[in-house]
């Protein structure tokens, strides 16, 4: 079980900012334990100047990062999830795609830095304290010991299957 990668998949309505951070942070902190992605059901299509900036900031790749749909891990191609995180409020309460790979679901609410009104200064200390809250609970996150997530998702990948799902 040391070896296996974990695929978790963050959610958010716009994919804009709060998912692309925290796909970004699990794939930094990760350290190949983990490999992260995000969607959004109804993509911005672009990411939000002030997460890249942010991650900028806090010394991490951002390329290649793109606001993509939650359709793009829905299909026979897509990797199969172990972990579905919803980062927003609205993402939590949408009816999702069927997952590849019946992932474990939670939701980890995250205030939306983009929709955050004040004088520029405040919109980038407003980003980092979501990146920062982020970060926290995926470093909690990232470490539980590993053969607790492999049997946690083997548990909900056997309950689904006596389920017919």
């Amino acid at each position: 079980m040391g070896d296996r990668m974990f695929h978790v998949l963050f959610l958010c309505t716009g994919n804009s900012a709060r998912s692309i951070m925290a796909e970004v942070l699990m794939n930094q902190l990760g350290q190949g334990k983990f490999r992260a992605y995000s969607a959004g059901s109804h993509p911005k299509g672009s990411v939000h100047p002030l997460a890249i900036a942010t991650l900028q900031g806090m010394h991490l790749s951002v390329d290649g990062l793109r606001s993509k749909s939650w359709e793009e891990f829905a299909g026979p191609d897509a990797p199969p999830l172990d972990f579905l995180f919803t980062v927003c409020d609205d993402a939590a309460a949408e009816v999702c795609p069927v997952w590849p790979g019946v992932p474990m679901t939670a939701h980890w609410g995250v205030e939306d830095p983009a929709a955050f009104t004040g004088t520029a200064e405040a919109q980038r200390q407003k980003f980092l304290e979501v990146a920062l809250m982020l970060r926290w609970r995926i470093e909690a996150f990232i470490n539980l010991p590993t053969a607790t997530l492999g049997s946690i998702t083997a548990r909900v990948k056997r309950h689904a299957v006596e389920q017919g799902q």
